[in-house]
């Protein structure tokens, strides 16, 4: 066969003929190209070590992301990673503070609840120093902080980080002192389960709307939560005290009424 016989029957083929020859074509590529995107995806996430501050030998304070550079905290936290690492404990201190320092493991909120039941008219203000932990757990506290009036902060040198500012969020007063450490990343699947691409990718749209949707509830700007989705879940986005109060995670000081007279 003459090697320009394909070519001249190629061309007594009308448009409609080679058109649809084309989009088959590019049809089977698009399916090609998504099951090996589905699959780099899938392998990526087996590989995703599962950061979970409350486990494991990952450092409680993963390194910032600056302009794609792993950067160190701007200050370092005083508390021990040891003391980080536990679940979650509370203390009721001087001038109604109620300190809740550890980790914010699965059931942290009843726990929260149980506190707040028992010795909530004395509470004042939720002081948190937290490397986070459970996103429902956060969101449950944040929750009762909101319904009970309460006032959050985070002191100096303390860390309020992963999950921990949406606690903090629930305040009705928020204040973060000098030198506070606080950070956000990307919702993530901290447990020992791989999930597929397609679970990991649906169960974290869901979790991400339902956290925003609760920062907007409690009053905080968008802009706090795109830094998180910017923000790979091994690294934290650290927040300037200009960031907080551009977002409104942070609120100016009520001022006290005079008395008249």
């Amino acid at each position: 066969m003459r090697i320009d016989e394909p070519i001249k029957a190629l061309l007594k083929l009308d448009d409609g003929v080679l058109m649809r020859g084309a989009f088959y074509i590019l049809l089977s590529a698009a399916a090609v190209f998504l099951l090996i995107d589905v699959r780099d995806i899938t392998a990526m996430n087996a590989a995703l070590p599962g950061y979970d501050p409350m486990h494991g030998d990952q450092p409680v304070l993963p390194p910032a992301l600056t302009d794609g550079v792993p950067n160190a905290p701007p200050v370092q936290p005083a508390s021990p990673k040891e003391t980080l690492r536990q679940p979650i404990r509370f203390e009721l201190t001087s001038g109604g503070v109620l300190l809740a320092e550890g980790s914010i493991d699965p059931g942290a909120a009843d726990r929260f609840a149980k506190e707040i039941e028992a010795r909530g008219e004395y509470v004042k203000t939720v002081s948190l120093n937290s490397p986070g932990g459970s996103v429902d757990d956060a969101l449950a506290m944040s929750e009762l902080i909101r319904e009970k009036k309460l006032d959050t902060k985070v002191a100096s040198k303390a860390l309020c980080a992963s999950s921990c500012p949406i606690v903090f969020a629930g305040g009705v007063g928020r204040m973060a002192e000098k030198e506070a450490v606080i950070g956000v990343h990307q919702v993530f699947n901290g447990g020992k389960d791989r999930p597929t691409a397609e679970q990991a990718m649906a169960s974290a749209q869901a979790t991400t709307a339902r956290v925003a949707r609760h920062l907007d509830t409690m009053g905080i700007g968008a802009g706090l939560w795109i830094n998180a989705l910017e923000t790979p879940p091994d690294r934290l986005y650290y927040l300037t005290p200009k960031e907080m109060a551009d977002f409104k995670l942070t609120t100016e000081p009520v001022a006290t009424a005079k008395k008249k007279g």
